[in-house]
């Protein structure tokens, strides 16, 4: 017996196993990318001085976790952090090249 699927079909199905492993693989990622920083590391990650990341935290303009006199930094949340500002590149108009 020989089954046949409209391309339809075929479309909702994968888009619906997609659906479906789109929590586990976020979740792994998520997992992957929860380390924990500290200052000299987060300098070192971001490549900036740590006086620039002293200035953020002050005004709570970066994400970080205070625990006692230590503020720690989960990486995670710094790269959404990053990504928020992020800047998406322009498609150039397809002009004729002059020969």
């Amino acid at each position: 017996m020989k089954a046949e699927l409209e391309q339809q079909d075929i479309e909702a199905i994968a888009l619906r196993v997609v659906e479906l492993l789109q929590p586990l693989m976020t979740a792994k990622a998520k997992c992957v990318d929860d380390k924990i920083l500290d200052m000299t590391a987060l300098a070192e990650y971001l490549k900036v001085n740590k006086s620039w990341i002293y200035k953020r935290t002050k005004q709570f303009e970066i994400p970080f976790i205070k625990k006692g006199k230590y503020c720690l930094f989960r990486k995670s949340d710094i790269d959404a952090w990053l990504n928020k500002d992020s800047i998406k590149p322009l498609v150039a108009p397809n002009k004729p090249r002059k020969q």
